[in-house]
C-alpha cells in the first residue's frame, strides 16, 4: 500500500479544483455540481462549499446515481443483486454548466454511465469532468476536464479514495 495523497494534500487539491473550475464559468447562476455516487457525491459537496465561498454566492449541488445505467448490470460475472440508490438532484440540469464529479477516471466506464444518466434528466448547456485522481486504463474515448491528480499505477493495482465522511479518513492509496 502507497499513500498517494493524505488528508493536507486532498484539500490542497479540492481547493486547486475548486479554483480552476470556478475561473472557467461566468457565474453561478447557471452552474451544477453532479457527484456520482458514492465518493463522487461528497467531493462534489466539498467542491460546491469552496466553488460557493470563492464566488461569494450558492452553487447548486447533487448526486447522481449511476446503477441502472452500468455496462456490466447483467454481467454473467456480476457480484449479487447490486444496490440502486436515489438520485437527488432538486433543480433542473437544463442549460446548466454541469461539473461531474469522480474520485477515479480509470476505464471511462462510470463516467460513460452517468453521462447517460445525465441526459435522461434534461440537457444541459455543456458537461465537464472532474476528477480527484487519473489513471491510465480508458476504453473509452473519455478525459476529464479538471484533475486533482495523475497517477501512474500497474495493471493489477487499484486507486482507492478513502474519505471521512464515508471511511473515517482522508486518503487516496494505491494497492
Amino acid at each position: 500500500m502507497k499513500i498517494i495523497l493524505d488528508s493536507e494534500q486532498i484539500e490542497k487539491t479540492l481547493k486547486d479544483l475548486a479554483k480552476e473550475i470556478a475561473m472557467g464559468v461566468t457565474g453561478a447562476d447557471d452552474l451544477a455540481i453532479i457527484g456520482i455516487r458514492s465518493r463522487g457525491e461528497i467531493l462534489a459537496q466539498r467542491l460546491a462549499r469552496c466553488i460557493s465561498d470563492q464566488m461569494n454566492q450558492p452553487v447548486l449541488c447533487g448526486t447522481l446515481d449511476i446503477t441502472l445505467y452500468r455496462d456490466d448490470l447483467n454481467s454473467p460475472h456480476g457480484e449479487g443483486q447490486p444496490e440502486v440508490r436515489t438520485t437527488e438532484i432538486g433543480f433542473s440540469v437544463d442549460d446548466k454548466t454541469v461539473i461531474l464529479v469522480d474520485d477515479v477516471l480509470h476505464t471511462g466506464r462510470s463516467t460513460r454511465a452517468a453521462l447517460d444518466a445525465l441526459i435522461d434528466l434534461g440537457r444541459p448547456k455543456v458537461i465537464r469532468l472532474a476528477v480527484l485522481v487519473e489513471r491510465a486504463g480508458r476504453e473509452f474515448p473519455i478525459q476529464a476536464d479538471y484533475v486533482g491528480r495523475s497517477t501512474r499505477v500497474e495493471p493489477g493495482q487499484a486507486v482507492r479514495v478513502k474519505l471521512v465522511e464515508s471511511d473515517g479518513r482522508n486518503e487516496v492509496i494505491v494497492e
